[in-house]
């Protein structure tokens, strides 16, 4: 591969230390019939376009390379550009600036408890799991135990894309992809490149990520390697602050190795592997939690010209998850350990998928079918420590089980015409809940045993979509669809406290069930302007809630998970992107969100309530003015409404407008700086009401420097091209 061309209209000095920097380049050009370069400086080389949205491909919607413009179901893209521009640190903080994602509560990764790093999509009753699947290359980066998201374990320099598809996709994914699906997508392998980051920030914040990779004919391989610390701040609201609060200092590291071949023409593998290690602090002594994380998957791809493609996935992972609780007195001055509980879980799995060849009947059909399985293991192991002790106090719990998952597919994508298509996806599931038992260890040296009966379970989910371009600037979209979530081994058998308010498991949980449709319109108009708006309608029957008890359980717990009758989440999303020119770009997106209880036995007070912590109203408007010549800058505005902490809506929290920025200038070679701050104006507000009341990220500012590309021919940066959304 060329090396790196010296920048044009270099003074002496200038010249001189590139020779020493990068000796031979000058001569390399030379045998390869290039030029040197010419003494005098000039501005950085201007950045490829990015390709047009409408041209862009995408994969999550219906499993197959589609164009962005032609696939039948709502899906945003956040393209690679995009994440380099924005504000904000991890992961989950990135896919919250879209209005229709939100994680449990208003907290980031960088303060939250790994068990509250879940995701829901378009308000689909919240809780500490996630309703949404996150894939990474197609494979399930869900944890196995929870169905939480350790967004901080997939470091961002290793990703190409993140596309979001907010609409019941249990049809082609099963369990888990009842609000929806996520799917991260790694940067091609291509090389020799290498590329770093490194910053540092208030709140004693430091991060640095590196990612390196090369090919040597058929076979590419890469590493990306991310840690960061932070002290974080005060989480509890000053009014109910006590002397055993303090920061919410945390510290991850990362990993991740990947390995790629084509060994044929027609047959490419590849592997990976990865660790990860999270430390967290929720603001006292005995309120911390770890998770330590190993994982590995690996690919074949099969491409035939008659018999079309086949794709063979398999995935496993263990993982070790720890938290202290305490227990605190009411002017939380004093705190004492309440429990102590390890959860070891590991999962494994795969899954099998076929896309035919074109065929043609009355259109063009592409038939796709695929297999999938995973087990799923795990245990908690508790230490209770109570204020007083009996003869009949419990002091120690185990709870195990295991989850056995599998289901098969069909999809047929029918084109009529290029203005009109239809797909038809139609998948059955069965699970079983196997080995469940419980241990309890009382104070008068007494055990009891309690094994929980084999369950098991099936689910049909169909889902017809249709897209639809009567003119070639406009494009309707219209789906419907089934989707439904089995409970995870967390939900049946593991209790959990946040602040003052301990939550009972519930080995009895049924899956929950989703019946839902959505119509929507896209619209491009002139000067690179795109709108659109999607209604969505959703009937969401025995969700997992945490209900208030009326009275508590004889372990103090005051809420336990039920499956709470039924709830209709109903709404609409409207966004729009526009490229005023090449170096000016907006982003503007608002999603409204009707989520109510509808029917709730045994809980009348619950009837027309609002579903908690999730708001009505969330918007963003982003503008990025990008000249590499001169400056890069995002201006980000994010906006949210009031929400509620709990089901009986007796504990509101409001809303509130955050700004966010981003700077970034080139200095020489391949080196940026950049400037971002997440609240620019410290815009101080609630992030939860369990117990206590605490606050969201207050203001926070890092500056740092990138390098971009070492080795690669250009030194470009990354492109501003069309927005992404």
């Amino acid at each position: 591969m060329p090396g790196p061309r010296a920048p044009s209209r270099l003074s002496p000095a200038y010249r001189l230390a590139w020779a020493l920097l990068l000796p031979g380049v000058a001569t390399a050009q030379a045998v390869d019939g290039g030029t040197p370069p010419e003494p005098e400086a000039a501005a950085p080389a201007a950045p490829e376009p990015e390709p047009p949205r409408e041209t862009r491909t995408v994969v999550t919607t219906t499993r197959l390379p589609r164009p962005l413009r032609d696939v039948p179901a709502t899906t945003v893209v956040i393209p690679r550009a995009e994440m380099e521009r924005s504000p904000t640190l991890t992961q989950d903080a990135l896919v919250r600036t879209l209005p229709s994602a939100a994680t449990f509560r208003r907290t980031p990764s960088l303060v939250a408890d790994p068990t509250a790093q879940g995701l829901n999509l378009r308000g689909l009753a919240p809780s500490g799991v996630a309703r949404g699947l996150v894939l990474l290359d197609g494979l399930p980066f869900n944890d196995p135990y929870g169905g939480w998201v350790f967004w901080r374990a997939l470091p961002r320099l290793g990703l190409d894309r993140i596309e979001v598809v907010p609409t019941g996709g249990s049809a082609l994914y099963g369990s888990a992809a009842l609000g929806g699906v996520v799917q991260l997508f790694s940067r091609p392998i291509t090389g020799p490149v290498l590329d770093a980051d490194v910053s540092v920030g208030n709140l004693r914040t430091g991060f640095v990520a590196a990612r390196v990779a090369d090919r040597w004919g058929r076979v590419g391989a890469s590493l990306e390697v991310e840690g960061l610390t932070s002290d974080g701040y005060r989480i509890v609201s000053a009014d109910q602050r006590g002397r055993i609060d303090s920061d919410t200092p945390s510290q991850h590291v990362s990993a991740q190795a990947r390995v790629e071949a084509e060994a044929t023409d027609h047959l490419s593998l590849s592997a990976r592997a990865g660790v990860f290690r999270e430390h967290q602090n929720g603001g006292t002594q005995y309120t911390v939690a770890s998770v330590d994380l190993a994982w590995f998957a690996a690919n074949a791809r099969l491409r035939t010209d008659a018999a079309g493609t086949f794709e063979l996935g398999l995935f496993g992972r263990t993982q070790h998850f720890a938290q202290d609780r305490a227990r605190i007195t009411p002017d939380r001055n004093f705190e004492v350990r309440s429990a102590l509980q390890d959860v070891p879980a590991n999962d494994q799995g795969g899954s099998l998928v076929w896309t035919g060849p074109e065929m043609t009947l009355g259109g063009t059909h592409v038939l796709a079918a695929g297999v999938d399985v995973r087990r799923s293991n795990g245990r908690a192991d508790e230490l209770l420590f109570p204020s007083a002790y009996t003869a009949t106090t419990l002091y120690a719990r185990t709870t195990q089980g295991t989850q056995v998952s599998g289901g098969v597919f069909v999809q047929d994508l029918y084109t009529v015409s290029p203005a009109l298509e239809f797909a038809g996806t139609l998948r059955w599931d069965t699970w079983r809940n196997l080995d469940g038992r419980q241990l309890e260890s009382f104070a008068n040296g007494t055990t009891t045993v309690t094994e929980f009966d084999p369950r098991t379970a099936r689910q049909l989910s169909p889902r017809l979509a249709a897209r639809v371009r009567p003119l070639e600037w406009l494009t309707l979209r219209a789906s419907a669809y089934r989707a439904f979530r089995a409970p995870t081994l967390n939900e049946l058998y593991r209790p959990f406290q946040v602040g003052t308010v301990l939550t009972a498991a519930n080995p009895d949980l049924g899956a929950e069930r989703l019946w839902g449709t959505e119509a929507g319109v896209e619209a491009t108009g002139p000067r690179g302007l795109t709108g659109r708006g999607t209604g969505f309608w959703n009937v969401l029957d025995a969700p997992v809630t945490n209900v208030t008890l009326a009275t508590p359980l004889p372990d103090g717990s005051t809420r336990q998970r039920q499956n709470l009758g039924r709830a209709r989440v109903r709404g609409v999303e409207l966004g729009a992107d526009w490229r005023l020119s090449r170096q000016w770009a907006a982003l503007a997106a608002y999603t409204f969100v009707d989520p109510v209880v509808t029917r709730a036995p045994g809980q009348p007070d619950l009837l027309g309530r609002q579903l908690p912590q999730d708001p009505r109203h969330r918007g963003s408007l982003a503008v990025t003015f990008d000249d590499p010549s001169i400056v890069s800058v995002t201006a980000q505005l994010r906006v949210f409404g009031p929400q509620y902490e709990d089901d009986l809506n007796t504990r509101g929290m409001g809303g509130a407008a955050v700004v966010d920025l981003f700077v970034s200038r080139h200095l020489f070679w391949k080196v940026d700086a950049f400037g971002a701050v997440e609240n620019l104006f410290d815009r101080q507000y609630l992030a939860g009401r369990a117990g206590v009341d605490t606050l969201a990220p207050p203001f926070q500012a890092r500056v740092g420097l990138r390098l971009r590309d070492v080795f690669s021919e250009s030194n470009a940066r990354a492109a501003p091209g069309a927005p992404g959304r």
